[in-house]
């Protein structure tokens, strides 16, 4: 023998065993009974034994076909265990929807759309992930999870986009910084300049102020503190020793109870799109695509 037996025979072996009849046995898998009787004859070759009797008034097995009958009823259980367990792996699938969205967009938007989306959908499992929009975008494509939103200003060719909001950065500063005082706009190489904290590479927010400074002809000096948290930044700009640029959506609160103080800044452009991404392949429908839409709304 130089392969495995194929199983809808087997299949059908057993079926002959239980209702003496190759017709039953064929209709049992959904399968013409000239088109089961060859898969059984087939069967035989292949095993080298011979294992029905036919005659006119039905089928029945030999003594060799009974032998491989308790072995292939074992065969068939197993294969309809893994159909079963499948199955219930791809329903609970459905049940779950993973995304992954960069902080600002996870902390000020989301909560915002994952309520409204719990009102459609009640029994679905929606679980965040949260990083930076260079974490988001790899796993993306990498395909651990089918959807993510970024605020990075560009994506790559290998993921696909829509545009779902716009986001600006504001430069802050804390009450006792000298810039809280200042009736004229910072510019641009005044700000690249200045002791600055800012969020890590990889940031969308980081990569969003970059951009626009090298669109002004200007870069920023490598000195600079670096910290992972929106709310690190916000503490430490508060504190008054340096301006952080953030979302206008993360200082909002900040802004309107006096603790951090805006500061205007003169040409530079720091509007920004928030953006779902996907892989081509993989693009989003069902739960996904109506997350997506609610992100748009």
């Amino acid at each position: 023998m130089t392969s495995r037996p194929d199983l809808t025979a087997l299949d059908l072996l057993v079926r002959v065993a239980e209702t003496g009849s190759l017709g039953a046995a064929a209709r049992g898998v959904g399968m013409a009974q000239p088109n089961a009787s060859r898969a059984l004859a087939r069967l035989e070759r292949q095993l080298g034994l011979t294992l029905l009797v036919r005659t006119p008034s039905g089928s029945r097995l030999t003594t060799e076909g009974e032998v491989v009958v308790a072995w292939a009823r074992d065969a068939v259980a197993a294969m309809d265990r893994v159909a079963l367990g499948a199955r219930s792996l791809a329903a609970a699938r459905a049940a779950h929807l993973t995304v992954a969205a960069s902080l600002t967009v996870a902390e000020h938007l989301a909560p915002r759309w994952l309520a409204r989306f719990r009102r459609t959908h009640p029994d679905l499992h929606v679980s965040l992930d949260v990083g930076n929009s260079g974490e988001v975008l790899e796993l993306v494509t990498s395909g651990t999870v089918p959807l993510g939103f970024v605020e990075s200003p560009t994506v790559p060719r290998t993921v696909a986009s829509t545009t779902v909001a716009r986001d600006t950065l504001v430069v802050v500063v804390g009450p006792g910084h000298p810039w809280a005082r200042r009736r004229t706009p910072v510019r641009a190489a005044e700000l690249a300049g200045s002791a600055l904290v800012l969020r890590e590479t990889g940031s969308g927010t980081r990569e969003t102020l970059e951009r626009a400074l090298t669109r002004a002809g200007v870069a920023l000096d490598r000195s600079r503190l670096e910290l992972a948290s929106t709310a690190a930044l916000k503490a430490t700009a508060a504190e008054g020793e340096a301006a952080a640029v953030l979302s206008e959506l993360a200082v909002a609160g900040e802004v309107a109870t006096g603790q951090l103080v805006p500061v205007p800044v003169e040409g530079l452009d720091l509007t920004r799109a928030l953006r779902a991404v996907w892989l081509p392949e993989r693009r989003p429908d069902g739960p996904a695509a109506e997350l997506v839409r609610i992100a748009r709304d």
